[in-house]
């Protein structure tokens, strides 16, 4: 009764810190200003899956396979799965180990020279508990808890990284879709210009240079037109790999801009739906509680803070109460008679006395791992800041471009209609049409980048500032994603 008094009173010792957040000076605001001009009023909030604010329902059903199927979330998800297991597999030495053991045994003994063969029966319960006086057990809990809480959170990362990757490379996939009709376009009108030299050489009014230069130029674009096809083709397969099939058994459709008429669209071709949304960024101190990378950090950081404890509580005298009670007889008949009876009850107090260093060794390397725990925290923060006033400055400059370039289209034009009837004329060279021409396509073609590089970095600050992700709802959002994807 002295002991387990004893272990009662110091049961709520526990050696080494309690842990505290690792403390960083953070900016009050973000270097760069927002939100700016942006093409619809779409916000992108807490209320909402990110992915809808674009507007595209192809790409809010592709986002929802990946979820259902992406391996790389799966893999997260029963790595979740078990860092839950082993949490628990800590927790559960907190409780006293019962066992059951039941059996025959035969022996030969030697008593004064005289040799006995004989059967033993037994059947009995046995007990052990280790009291946890100096908090060993509960900082392992601790780390065990902490280490699952941080395994949520990496599996919130990696879903997040997912469903950016193939929003990102969907969105390159439509722009790349602009750009060959683009090209189409192009070659129709180079194709024109091809027959109205040929036409004009024909009758000796136009130089066969004229005829050999227009053909160039028709057969750069329709070169460049099928080169756009390697970079469609590699965007379709990266997005069947990320939601779960094989490219052969994926395809998607192509799309054309919203202006593009009824009659120039093809069968399988549809209208593209995409358009940047509003991204709230909040503040910097913000990025605490919605990043998940950011939560997977400062969880790993408490589970080393527990292991300081863990590894302190070697040095004190551990305590191991055991119990045990059952039958045994020589005799199966009488096994269960009440002379039969057996029990045991004890207590062990060890300590260890020399180790060659082992102890302070081990106390050593949980406080370095600790400190290297608290730098990789602070340096995700300070890279999750980075990539949010990165995101903010090329979309603030991209705007700004894009108003310049949408100006340079229409000049470029406006000089190539001028220059092609001036040709027509006979006012000037056909080299003036081609350097027109050429312009024109070039700043086309750079107005189709700029919206793809927009909303790319667009998926991008949606990434950086954690996707609508909330550090409180970490359980609750790993444990849905951890369920196997019949039971959705």
């Amino acid at each position: 009764m002295s002991v387990l008094l004893l272990a009662a009173l110091l049961g709520g010792c526990a050696v080494g810190p309690d842990y505290v957040r690792p403390r960083m000076d953070l900016p009050q605001a973000y270097k760069e200003n927002g939100p700016w001009k942006v093409a619809t009023p779409r916000q992108i909030d807490d209320s909402q899956r990110w992915w809808e604010a674009y507007g595209d329902p192809i790409l809010n059903d592709l986002i929802t396979q990946a979820n259902a199927a992406n391996q790389s979330i799966l893999q997260a998800a029963a790595q979740y799965r078990q860092a839950q297991a082993t949490a628990q597999v800590a927790r559960a030495s907190l409780w006293p180990t019962v066992g059951l053991q039941a059996g025959p045994t035969r022996a030969q003994t030697n008593t004064n020279g005289v040799q006995r063969l004989a059967d033993t029966y037994a059947v009995g319960l046995n007990a052990s508990w280790e009291a946890d006086i100096w908090g060993r057990i509960r900082r392992g809990a601790e780390a065990g808890d902490a280490t699952a809480q941080a395994s949520a959170a990496s599996l919130a990362a990696a879903r997040l990284s997912i469903q950016a990757t193939l929003a990102q490379d969907y969105l390159q996939l439509r722009v790349t879709d602009l750009q060959k009709d683009l090209y189409g376009r192009t070659v129709e009108a180079y194709t024109r210009s091809l027959q109205l030299t040929t036409h004009q050489y024909e009758a000796g009014t136009a130089l066969r240079s004229d005829v050999a230069q227009a053909e160039t130029q028709l057969r750069a674009a329709q070169a460049q037109l099928i080169d756009l096809d390697a970079t469609r083709n590699q965007l379709e397969h990266a997005i069947a790999m990320l939601i779960g099939k094989a490219p052969a058994a994926f395809s998607l459709a192509p799309v054309l801009p919203v202006a593009a008429s009824d009659s120039a669209m093809d069968a399988n071709a549809q209208r593209l739906q995409a358009s940047l949304p509003q991204i709230p960024t909040g503040l910097p101190s913000d990025l605490l509680e919605r990043r998940p990378d950011i939560a997977n950090a400062e969880r790993l950081a408490a589970a080393a803070n527990a292991n300081i404890g863990v590894a302190r509580a070697a040095y004190f005298p551990t305590l191991t109460m055991a119990a045990s009670g059952g039958y045994s007889s020589l005799a199966f008949a009488q096994l269960f008679d009440t002379p039969s009876r057996v029990w045991s009850l004890g207590a062990l107090l060890a300590e260890t006395l020399f180790d060659g260093g082992a102890r302070s060794a081990r106390n050593d390397s949980a406080l370095a791992a600790y400190d290297a725990a608290v730098a990789q925290y602070k340096q995700t923060v300070l890279g999750g800041l980075q990539e949010v006033e990165d995101n903010l400055s090329t979309l603030r400059v991209l705007d700004q471009e894009s108003v310049v370039q949408a100006q340079a289209v229409k000049s470029a034009q406006l000089a190539e209609r001028l220059a092609l009837s001036q040709y027509q004329a006979g006012t000037t060279t056909y080299l003036s049409v081609v350097t027109a021409q050429a312009t024109s396509l070039t700043n086309q073609r750079s107005a189709v980048t700029l919206l793809g590089r927009q909303l790319v970095a667009s998926v991008a600050l949606v990434k950086a500032t954690g996707g609508g992700w909330q550090a409180g709802q970490i359980d609750q959002a790993a444990t849905a994603a951890a369920t196997p994807v019949a039971a959705r």
